[in-house]
């Protein structure tokens, strides 16, 4: 009888087994496969609507209004909404900003006094230069020639006096000599304007010009001059300069300078005739010790034209001259 309910028993467990995992009521452990198996079906009774992809490709029912974002969830801000048309009144936009914005806060006699100031420590200032372009010695087999140019300047970077020089002579003879006057005023980052007047002291008769020219330096660095003079006794003349500096190294440096004169009509008592009246070429080595200081060795070229070769024949005057030069170039 015993054997029989052990037996009844083991029949009946299975079905009990299978009751307990078919129950919702009882807990069922988790199945680590879960996630390969498909989802259990859930009635269609109680399951959500299925979101049709293709539903805003689908025409509108009859006498609706077809919304375009209706299957794409609540309405997304529109890009493009700070981009319309611009108000019809926006006001009246700031003032543009002035030179000097501290005049806002600050009295203006104290700005003005100010700006005074930093003009004047950064670029206002005055200040003297002394420049020798020309101390240079011509020796020849005969009486040894000698010639200068130089200037002496005061003033700041916009407007200045000059007193300038140039002469040249030889074994105690003064061939010419002049003296220039001149108000210097900068017209431009390269150019200076520069009027005043000049007084021969050689040779004579004394002529005194009033002088208005421009000098500067030209593009690919050309010194460059060229004035106009009118003397005392109606005479039109110019005069034309041109310099350039090659430097072959740091300190060595190969200087062509030319310089042309002009008369508008002749002088016969100063020696002078009208149109092209002489030309003057040099060649200068000159070595910079420093800047401020450099000697140099050279060739100077000078030859006269027209009526002005004409008249210096007529006084037993050489119409052409070739001299080796030495001499010194300074400033400080």
């Amino acid at each position: 009888m015993r054997r029989l309910s052990l037996v009844i028993a083991g029949l009946a467990a299975p079905a009990l087994v299978q009751s307990a995992f078919a129950s919702p009521a009882l807990a069922q452990p988790a199945d680590p496969h879960a996630h390969h198996r498909p989802a259990p079906q859930t009635p269609a009774a109680t399951a959500p609507p299925a979101v049709d992809p293709h539903a805003h490709h689908q025409p509108a029912a009859p006498g609706a209004v077809a919304d375009p974002h209706a299957a794409h969830g609540p309405a997304a801000p529109d890009p493009h909404a700070g981009h319309g048309a611009p108000a019809a009144s926006q006001g009246t936009p700031p003032p543009v900003p002035a030179d000097h914005a501290a005049d806002r806060i600050f009295p203006a006699d104290r700005m003005a006094a100010a700006r005074e100031l930093l003009r004047h420590e950064h670029g206002g200032m005055r200040w003297t230069t002394v420049r020798v372009e020309t101390a240079e010695l011509r020796p020849t087999s005969g009486a040894d020639g000698y010639a200068w140019e130089g200037e002496v300047s005061w003033g700041g970077d916009v407007d200045r006096l000059v007193v300038k020089t140039e002469g040249e002579g030889d074994a105690g003879h003064l061939e010419s000599a002049e003296v220039h006057a001149l108000w210097r005023r900068a017209i431009g980052p390269y150019f200076n304007l520069q009027t005043g007047v000049r007084q021969d002291v050689r040779p004579r008769p004394q002529r005194t010009y009033a002088a208005v020219g421009i000098e500067g330096v030209a593009p690919y660095w050309f010194e460059v001059s060229a004035t106009a003079f009118l003397s005392n006794k109606g005479n039109v003349s110019a005069r034309i300069e041109a310099a350039y500096d090659l430097r072959l190294t740091q300190k060595l440096i190969l200087e062509p300078l030319a310089e042309a004169s002009l008369a508008a009509s002749s002088d016969r008592s100063m020696g002078l005739g009208s149109g092209l009246s002489e030309i003057e070429a040099g060649l200068r080595l000159r070595y910079d010790i420093q800047p401020e200081l450099s000697p140099y060795v050279g060739v100077h070229w000078a030859r006269k034209f027209g009526r002005t070769a004409d008249f210096a024949r007529a006084a037993g005057e050489h119409v052409q001259d070739t001299r080796a030069v030495v001499g010194l170039k300074a400033w400080f």
